[in-house]
């Protein structure tokens, strides 16, 4: 019975500020019709608080949180413009990574089909100055773009020039290999898009000094024998030693980020991308318990990915009908979270009793 309680609570309440335990009941005995006694609700709140699955604002009211790792991580999600940032304040985001609907109208058509059912639109200097204005000093902005093919080479190079008029260094550029997918389209068969990587400034230090980390664990005698430049930094912190980091992403990047999209009957919408390919990109740009960005949310992959790595998403969409899309795709996969929690907890408790 634990188990129903919680979960509906979570999932009714999880886009809501607040609830009350009034309105907890309301749902539990009214809506949902379970015959419990107020104080079986009050009980399974209390040790929702205690998992983390739900926070206490004040006497009586609380709210839904996403526990990940003994931390609260939790998406904002915003149906609005994603080119109006002006309820961001400035230097707030510690990352942003996006793919914006670009109006390009013939990369988009093939014979008597259409890719694209949503607005699109092409970058002006104004959307990568808001860029700028809301990222932190060093962060990463990643911008998912069409291979440059006869139809669009002149915009992929204004975009990059307009990143660079605002103060944006260029990074790198890793291609997103689609798995076996091929497209048909143009003037040769594609199965590539550009994640462009770009820093505001001098980039920000997340890549492992691993000379001078090495350098410090031999001056303390520590074994360091057959250890990657990860597991140097723990013993470093183990033993409550400096770790030295470099500028530039969380580690060298790959030739290629290597992942199938889903099938066209399994997309929430068209230009979705792959929820482990956010995560990769995400672990090489951020921390975790960092503030990142998506101004175009689509499926809302971002947002589950950013819950899996332990950040705090703010995701903007648009349009209505794709707004609620995606925020179902999120809070499905959020109830995924929950329940494999709620099963792990159960799991260790039965272990404790044997």
């Amino acid at each position: 019975m634990a188990e129903t309680i919680q979960m509906n609570l979570f999932d009714y309440f999880m886009e809501d500020s607040k609830f009350t335990v009034r309105e907890a009941k309301e749902l539990i005995k009214g809506i949902k019709k379970m015959n419990v006694n107020d104080e079986s609700i009050r009980a399974r709140i209390y040790e929702g608080v205690e998992k983390g699955l739900f926070e206490k604002i004040s006497r009586g009211v609380y709210k839904v949180s996403s526990q990940i790792q003994g931390r609260e991580t939790s998406c904002l999600l915003v149906n609005g413009d994603g080119r109006d940032l002006s309820m961001i304040e400035d230097n707030s985001i510690d990352g942003i990574i996006t793919d914006h609907p670009y109006g390009l109208k013939k990369q988009l058509e093939g014979g008597n089909r259409k890719f694209a059912t949503y607005e699109l639109f092409k970058y002006e200097k104004k959307d990568f100055q808001e860029k700028m204005r809301v990222l932190k000093e060093g962060a990463f902005l990643v911008e998912f773009l069409p291979e440059e093919s006869e139809y669009n080479y002149e915009y992929l190079f204004e975009v990059k020039q307009l990143a660079k008029k605002v103060g944006f260094t260029y990074f790198a550029k890793v291609p997103w290999k689609k798995g076996e997918f091929k497209a048909n389209t143009g003037r040769k068969a594609t199965n590539t898009e550009d994640v462009l990587i770009f820093s505001k400034g001098k980039p920000r230090t997340l890549r492992l000094n691993q000379k001078k980390n090495l350098q410090i664990a031999r001056e303390n005698s520590l074994d360091v024998k057959n250890k990657n430049s990860q597991e140097v930094a723990d013993l470093l912190m183990e033993h409550g030693l400096e770790v030295y980091y470099m500028s530039g992403t969380n580690g060298m990047l790959p030739t290629n980020f290597d992942y199938q999209p889903r099938s066209r009957t399994e997309k929430v919408m068209e230009a979705e991308k792959p929820v482990d390919l956010l995560v990769e990109i995400i672990n090489y740009i951020s921390k975790p318990y960092e503030v990142l960005l998506d101004q175009f949310g689509g499926s809302g992959n971002f947002g589950i990915a950013c819950l899996e790595t332990d950040r705090y998403g703010i995701i903007i969409e648009k349009d209505p009908e794709t707004y609620e899309k995606m925020k179902l795709n999120i809070e499905l996969s959020a109830q995924e979270q929950f329940e494999d929690f709620y099963e792990e907890d159960e799991d260790e408790e039965d272990m404790e009793m044997e």
